[in-house]
């Protein structure tokens, strides 16, 4: 049977006494694809990567990775999974590759075929002149793409990145979301936790925003936008004379002036043509039309903080 999603949750909640860390999550993770788990520090996305990899028990709920029942066979999922965590993870008095190799033990790998995997992966994370180097001479972004190199030793299916490019100046930060693309057409699929929203834009298929434990939206950028916006078009138009009118001449949802030349018009079809016409009958030049859809920033600012104002 052909699983479609690789990442299943039903009802995923997680409670530490007072604080509901995850709140009935319900995701679903299609494979193959980069999912962008976005969110505010505290958010839950941590606690969530930690419970799809059984190494956090759920308060209630279920999770599955690429089928499997992670509560009740958590051993099988890590076979299948790698994690780079946000912190830690990494022995500063042995050398890259002994790093390696030490983590290689856990999933019963040969010695020389982890060392050759080891080598490759090295090379993959450019690290490969650093291998016989001692991690804690290493820089942070060093360990960031070692900790990645360690998530592959075993060759998952599914890559959990808990904010990959935390710490990272900004060369570190391409090269990681480079890395992550490069792994994504290989075929795995990959959900990365993140607060950075300019990184998740640019390498995720899909993305999950989450706030307070609990899921807001997920979907596609386009599907985000779409829901977040409620189907309707916001259409901005820009006149070289003072807008005066009073009256469209046919039924929007709402409009109204932005300033002195521009109005802006929500609507539930593509009324560009509609108002150009009627704009320039009234006498008016029209300096510019267009739709406008909304940036991620604006869907998260408004969705986490209510943060609405004005779409410009």
């Amino acid at each position: 049977m052909i699983t479609v999603y690789i990442i299943e949750t039903e009802d995923l909640t997680k409670v530490y006494g007072d604080i509901t860390a995850v709140d009935g999550l319900n995701l679903r993770v299609k494979k193959g694809i980069v999912y962008g788990f976005l969110g505010p520090n505290g958010a839950g996305k941590t606690t969530t990567i930690m419970m799809l990899l059984g190494l956090v028990q759920p308060t209630k709920g279920r999770a599955f990775v690429n089928g499997i029942n992670v509560q009740e066979n958590p051993v099988e999922v890590k076979k299948i999974s790698g994690l780079m965590p946000a912190e830690g993870g990494l022995y500063p008095n042995l050398s890259a590759i002994d790093n390696l190799l030490y983590f290689a033990k856990f999933y019963h790998i040969p010695r020389k075929e982890a060392e050759k995997k080891a080598k490759e992966l090295l090379a993959l994370v450019g690290l490969k002149d650093r291998a016989n180097t001692k991690v804690g001479n290493f820089s942070t972004g060093m360990k960031q793409r070692l900790l990645l190199a360690q998530a592959l030793i075993n060759d998952p299916e599914v890559i959990f990145l808990d904010e990959p490019t935390s710490g990272l100046d900004p060369k570190g930060a391409v090269e990681m979301r480079n890395l992550i693309k490069a792994l994504k057409n290989e075929g795995k699929t990959i959900f990365f936790s993140s607060h950075i929203l300019p990184e998740v834009e640019e390498v995720s298929d899909e993305i999950g925003i989450i706030s307070k434990g609990k899921l807001l939206i997920s979907g596609s950028q386009k599907e985000i936008k779409k829901k977040f916006t409620k189907g309707m078009h916001i259409i901005t138009v820009e006149t070289r004379e003072p807008v005066e009118i009073t009256d469209l001449g046919f039924e929007v949802f709402e409009w109204r002036k932005i300033d002195e030349n521009r109005i802006v018009v929500y609507a539930a079809e593509d009324i560009r043509e509609e108002l150009h016409g009627k704009l320039e009958g009234e006498g008016y030049t029209i300096i510019d039309i267009h739709l406008h859809e909304p940036s991620l920033e604006e869907v998260f600012m408004e969705l986490v903080y209510g943060y609405g104002g004005e779409r410009k």
